[in-house]
């Protein structure tokens, strides 16, 4: 067990709880949702539900007409129904319709976890870009997928922990660098995550170690999502990978900030009631890269917009060369 928690990256300080983040924040509900679930269309019967239920040993179903989500229908709700004896009633008379609480196909697992933990439910209908149903997750889902995904980090690290690793090593100039660009779009939470996942990646792929990689692409996730929920049109995320330090960059053409200082406070926001009710803007994000980055530099200025800069120096052990 040690072999396979170290090879994890496991053993060193918060290793454990490091590596799970890094899996609820990259993976996306598609990942680990059940695709074509069972639903129930609104004239069905609480008899129908029951019967549903039991054979397959679900605990509720979307109800779905005209292939739109019109509400959900749960064990609770079939109790209900037997206590009043209404099996025959239609389970539109007993569904949730109202503040229907759903996940994206897109979103990344943790923002799902967050709901499940801010509302207490069991499972969301996942919706896609057109609203439409396309599969349901509840937290047993996520538990089984991130255990396949952490079994299968430790295949690969298994597999990799021979092979040498040289940080831009097979390259050969007075100045080399890797240049990366993402667009984010304002409010686009199904493709948050995305530019930071891809940074990683690369940096994975040219020989960074996973320590680097994971500080780079938390900062780096932080400032996308920044930029999805307080710009006017979104922004850019820029990358300037060299061998001895990584440069990003998020800037945009928004509002600006009005109080650079307050705005690097802990817990500082400036987030509608709605976005935090996503389980978003908890004002951590500043503080989250700033924990991360070696050095950051922030400028704005109102009407303009804003550009934060987070610098990171690789070092001789962050480049896989041990």
């Amino acid at each position: 067990m040690k072999r396979q928690l170290a090879l994890l990256g496991f053993m060193g300080r918060g290793g454990a709880l490091s590596k799970v983040h890094e899996l609820v924040r990259e993976t996306p509900v598609s990942r680990v949702m059940t695709v074509s679930p069972f639903t129930l269309p609104p004239e069905a019967t609480m008899k129908q539900l029951k019967d549903l239920l039991q054979k397959h040993r679900i605990s509720g179903v979307p109800v779905v007409e005209d292939n739109e989500l019109s509400g959900v229908v749960s064990l609770e709700d079939l109790i209900h129904a037997l206590e009043n004896r209404r099996l025959d009633a239609p389970v539109r008379e007993f569904m949730t319709s109202e503040g229907l609480i759903t996940a994206h196909v897109r979103e990344p697992v943790m923002e799902a976890l967050r709901r499940f933990e801010n509302t207490g439910i069991g499972r969301m209908p996942v919706l896609d870009a057109r609203n439409k149903l396309v599969g349901i997750v509840t937290r047993g889902d996520i538990t089984i997928a991130l255990l396949r995904a952490l079994q299968d980090l430790y295949n690969e690290a298994e597999a990799m922990a021979d092979r040498p690793q040289h940080f831009f090593g097979a390259l050969e100039s007075e100045n080399t660098s890797l240049q990366l660009r993402y667009h984010v779009a304002k409010d686009d939470f199904a493709h948050g995550g995305d530019a930071s996942a891809k940074i990683k990646r690369a940096l994975l792929r040219i020989g960074a170690s996973p320590q680097l990689a994971r500080r780079v692409s938390i900062a780096a996730y932080e400032a996308e999502i920044n930029l999805i929920i307080h710009t006017d049109e979104g922004g850019l995320i820029l990358a300037d990978i060299q061998p001895d330090e990584i440069i990003i960059v998020a800037q945009d053409s928004g509002p600006g900030i009005a109080d650079v200082d307050l705005a690097r406070q802990p817990g500082y926001s400036t987030a509608t009631a709605e976005i935090r009710e996503m389980g978003f803007g908890a004002g951590m994000g500043l503080t989250n890269i700033e924990r991360c980055a070696d050095r950051i530099n922030l400028w704005s200025a109102i009407g303009v917009g804003a550009r934060l800069q987070m610098m990171f120096d690789v070092s001789p052990r962050e480049v896989g060369d041990d």
